[in-house]
This record gives C-alpha cells, sequence and structure tokens, in this order.
C-alpha cells in the first residue's frame, strides 16, 4: 500500500554532515531512497529546515544548500526520484519511482523579501510553514510565551501561497496565529502535528483547532516522534493510532495523513516498530485490524490525494 508522507528533515540531515550521508543508502539517513522504497514510500516531502540560531543571510544561505542537496544528490543521482513541481505530476508517477517535493519550514530565511519566496517557489517550493517553535517577522511560534497573531507581512505571505495554490502548514504555529491563518488560507495543512487531547503539548492541535481544518478540507498528518505521541520517552504503534483514533471521532477521517519527522526527531528513541521509512508498512499493517482497507488507504496516501489543490 503506497503511502505520502508529507514530513521529513533528510536535508538538514544531510547538509550537516557536509555531504558525508549519500541519500540511496546511508543507514544514518531515516528517510533514504532504499528505506523509502522499502516502506512503499510513493511522494515524500522534504523540509528546508534552516537552524534557529543562525542569522537571516546564514538561514537562506543554509536553505539554499539543502536545496541543491535535493536537486543534486536526492534527484541527481538517484533516477527513481521524480521531482514533484504540480500536484497532478504525482498522477504520472510509474511503477518503482517516488514523487519528491519541497516545502520550507519557516519563513525566517526570507526576511522580509517576498521576492525571494518567489524565487524559493520557482525552484519547487509547494509547502510552507510560517514558523518553527519561535515568532518571525510572518507570526508567532508554538512556543512562544506571549500570544502573536499573523503579521501584515504574514497576510503577504498567506495570499502569496493562495494565488499559487501551495499549502499553508499550520505545524508550528502559535495558537493566535493559527486562528489567523485559518480564517485567511485557501490550502491549510498540518503537515506533522499530533492531538493534543492525548498528549497536552502546544505542537500537538487542540479539537478546535483540529475541527477547523476539517472544516476547510484540511490533511492533519500526524507524526512519529514519541514525546508528541505518549508521556514519557516511549511509545508503540497503538499509541500512535490513539490520535489518529481521536482525529477521526472529530470528523476527520477523510482529512488524516502521515508527516512521520524523520530525520529530525531529536530524541534519540523511536516509536516501536517505526524508527524509520522502512517500516512505515508496519503502521499501516496495525491500522487494518481497527479500520477497513478503504480507511486505511486514504490514511495512507488516497486523503492527500482527494484534498491536494487542485487546478483552477
Amino acid at each position: 500500500m503506497h503511502v505520502v508522507d508529507l514530513h521529513c528533515d533528510t536535508l538538514l540531515k544531510m547538509w550537516l554532515s557536509k555531504g558525508e550521508l549519500a541519500f540511496a543508502n546511508a543507514p544514518q539517513l531515516e528517510s533514504n531512497k532504499a528505506r523509502l522504497q522499502q516502506g512503499g514510500v510513493k511522494v515524500q516531502v522534504f523540509a528546508l529546515f534552516p537552524p534557529p540560531d543562525l542569522s537571516v543571510e546564514q538561514k537562506l544561505s543554509s536553505v539554499l544548500a539543502q536545496m541543491d542537496y535535493f536537486h543534486e544528490e536526492v534527484l541527481g543521482k538517484n533516477p527513481e526520484m521524480k521531482q514533484i513541481k504540480e500536484w497532478d505530476d504525482i498522477d504520472r508517477l510509474r511503477d518503482g519511482e517516488i514523487g519528491a517535493l519541497l516545502s520550507l519550514e519557516g519563513v525566517d530565511a526570507i526576511g522580509e523579501d517576498l521576492s525571494m519566496l518567489t524565487t524559493l517557489y520557482q525552484l519547487g517550493v509547494r509547502s510552507v510553514g510560517l514558523t518553527w517553535n519561535h515568532g518571525n517577522l510572518a507570526a508567532g511560534g508554538a512556543l512562544d510565551k506571549t500570544a502573536t497573531g499573523l503579521t501584515s507581512f504574514g497576510v503577504k505571505v498567506v495570499n502569496f501561497l493562495n494565488e499559487n495554490r501551495l499549502f499553508t502548514d499550520v505545524s508550528h504555529l502559535h495558537e493566535q496565529a493559527f486562528w489567523d491563518v485559518i480564517e485567511l488560507a485557501a490550502h491549510p495543512i498540518a503537515s506533522h502535528s499530533n492531538a493534543r487531547a492525548i498528549l497536552d503539548h502546544p505542537r500537538n492541535l487542540s479539537d478546535e483547532q483540529a475541527r477547523a481544518l476539517f472544516a476547510k478540507g484540511g490533511l492533519v498528518h500526524v507524526f512519529f516522534s514519541p514525546a508528541f505521541v505518549k508521556e514519557g520517552r516511549k511509545a508503540a504503534i497503538p499509541d500512535l493510532i490513539r490520535h489518529i483514533e481521536h482525529f477521526c471521532g472529530l470528523g476527520g477521517e477523510r482529512y488524516i495523513g502521515i508527516g512521520s519527522d524523520f530525520d529530525g526527531i531529536s530524541m534519540p528513541e523511536r516509536i516501536e516498530g517505526l524508527s524509520h521509512a522502512g517500516m512505515m508498512q508496519n503502521l499501516l499493517h496495525e491500522l487494518s485490524r481497527y479500520y477497513t482497507d478503504e480507511q486505511v488507504r486514504g490514511f495512507a496516501s488516497e486523503n492527500f490525494m482527494r484534498n491536494r489543490p487542485q487546478k483552477r
């Protein structure tokens, strides 16, 4: 069964290694090509994430360097990897091919230069999260102590995303910014977020936020960091399924998907039986114990396929 994974930080790990990790099969990469193939991943979204301790100029340099790894290493050395530039490119993938998309995790790297976002879009970015955990010139971040919403520049960013049929990713937004964005965004998603009712953390979505996303046709893709799945540092696949079950109870059955966060999980522990992309089918097998084949296919890929931006 094919999988669409909306979030991994593999490009960041490749950049930090200074080119020492081969995308094809480096065991240090949780979402390398071999593991994507093993796990049945048909579409993988690769995040461009600049470390937060860099200057704006250094963040932009980091984003561009990660993008270079995407084009030269991920695509250039692996003919099975095909860049997705238009949403219907996914429909043209052949057997054995894997679609690869770029996302931008936080607009910190562009300062207040909207033309730079245009450039990143032209280079292949198709999903944009306004912030990481802390606020910037566009919006407040999930871990900010002070409530901060969408700024005037943030409004311009969301309008650009709407005009170009890009996803607006709310996964790291402060709750006040979330409510501002949900009113404005044409294609909102949470690329890697779990249920706050199951694990109380500002990075996870409240029931009200989840319902608001579902009401707009917005996708919510659960992620695999144990710290956001279950109290403590150990979690198993059934613990992750509790989040899916909860979102289903809020009306999200046709909007739930997977956003693993592989290569970006900061703690050493992994969900038992789900420690790299090659194990994706373990999750689907466990889901099949509780849900119909049609529902599991929805969670794996078909909800995404149905709710991706459509041509005008």
